[in-house]
């Protein structure tokens, strides 16, 4: 329970830091409501609606409402998802005002002990080093390699878990040995006539867990024509810290990947992770409001674009025979690829030009599957009702693939296999990886 001297606290910095222009751009017009994931699932809560999450900053700015657990738990309960962004007509940035919110209350948050040696050993050891998470995500691939794994689950231990992150244990891709990440070169050659110069952001679990993807990525640019670049001294995006309240973290984060890819000499900046590219396009909004950096992070954000926005740009899908066995696929989107990169016409087109394949366009793909960076994990419960749902709409397209362009989406449509006991007839699959298949098939 807060204090009255800490609710106090916390209105007084919603004063001083929230954008108030910005919380009056909402109209209250409701253009919001039908595009918003957690509004639906809870019958039409107003509490959990992008309309009433501002009402409640507002409140709390003007000091008129005390924020509270309730209002607390509106904003965690939360996706994140901007679909609310993308149909509203006063152009209010929701995904602005929510992460600002959401870290005014993070810095005043009493923690007990445990709690506060998770969120650092996460958010500032774990993260922001990407050798230690290579080392990390090593002892989960000998996990995996070992049999360890197969024990695990006979012996029912992963049955001490909520079923969610027990089952995704089961569908997390094979993780390569910490050699082999740290043997890849830095430097790839184009093939055929070349066309352009990438710098590939690698990211952090892209570059771990997603190894192969990142590989994929990279042949498809050679294929493309492309010399490919991957800078050293580049670490995670931010957008774990960003999402969860720890700003000033995400800044320093941006400032190191900024400085890593400026001296490149790259046309584009490319990313193939949704989540990750949505984060990275907003650095120049991130350092604003820094002399030194905000010039320098204009003109990262006008080089990075998503792969499928690359390859088709370089007309690959044109010059490259893509062919599959003759399958049903469709697409999920990566909300942050479509709602914050704009990028949606893009995967289709590459998807459609892929003989043998026939795409049926899904009901409510431009809605949220309930993975949102690490909400599947702290809020299972909302994230699996979105889940089940999204999986309805997957099962009447009769697609055998379904594909996506973000890691968190792509773990939650396995997820969503499983659950719906599909895994002998189903499979996801990054956009990628399935690009690269049809260009070998």
């Amino acid at each position: 329970m807060m204090t009255e001297t800490e609710k106090k606290a916390i209105q007084n910095d919603f004063k001083e830091q929230m954008d108030y222009d910005e919380l009056l751009n909402c109209m209250r017009c409701g253009f919001c409501l039908p595009s918003c994931p957690t509004y639906i699932e809870t019958d039409q809560q107003e509490l959990y609606s992008p309309r009433g999450r501002i009402a409640l900053m507002k409140g709390i700015t003007d000091g008129v409402i005390e924020p509270d657990e309730e209002v607390t738990h509106s904003l965690d309960l939360c996706l994140g998802c901007r679909a609310c962004e993308t149909v509203c007509p006063s152009g209010v940035k929701y995904g602005h005002l929510l992460e600002d919110a959401r870290s005014i209350i993070q810095s005043h948050k009493k923690q007990s002990v445990p709690v506060k040696m998770l969120r650092r050993g996460i958010f500032d050891e774990l993260f922001p080093n990407q050798n230690r998470l290579e080392h990390v995500t090593s002892l989960l691939g000998f996990y995996q390699r070992s049999g360890l794994s197969k024990v695990v689950r006979k012996v029912g231990f992963m049955n001490l878990f909520p079923e969610s992150m027990a089952t995704m244990e089961r569908v997390l891709p094979e993780v390569p040995k910490r050699k082999e990440i740290r043997e890849r070169p830095r430097y790839f050659e184009h093939e055929g006539e070349r066309q352009a110069t990438c710098a590939m952001f690698t990211g952090c679990l892209m570059d771990t867990v997603f190894f192969t993807t990142n590989n994929a990525t990279i042949r498809l640019l050679q294929k493309a024509g492309c010399d490919v670049l991957v800078p050293e001294n580049q670490l995670c995006c931010g957008a774990l810290h960003g999402h969860n309240g720890e700003l000033e973290r995400a800044k320093q984060m941006a400032k190191q990947n900024i400085a890593a890819f400026e001296h490149s000499g790259a046309d584009y900046i490319v990313t193939n992770a949704g989540g990750c590219g949505a984060f990275l396009i907003e650095y120049d909004h991130l350092l604003a409001d820094d002399p030194e950096w905000a010039d320098r992070a204009k003109n990262f954000v006008s080089k990075l674009k998503d792969i499928s926005a690359v390859l088709v740009t370089l007309e690959f899908h044109k010059t490259h025979r893509l062919k599959l066995p003759q399958q049903t696929v469709t697409y999920q989107d990566s909300c942050h690829l479509r709602n914050v990169m704009h990028t949606y016409e893009e995967p289709r087109l590459l998807l459609q030009s892929i003989e043998g394949i026939h795409f049926e366009e899904m009901e409510g793909a431009n809605t949220c599957c309930g993975s949102a960076g690490d909400y599947n994990i702290v809020e299972p419960e909302m994230a699996m009702q979105i889940l089940d749902h999204k999986m309805e709409q997957v099962v009447k397209t009769d697609a055998k693939t379904i594909v996506t362009a973000n890691p968190g989406c792509l773990l939650e449509m396995k997820v969503g296999i499983e659950r719906k006991h599909r895994t002998g007839s189903m499979r996801a699959v990054h956009i990628v990886d399935l690009l690269l298949e049809a260009l070998d098939g």
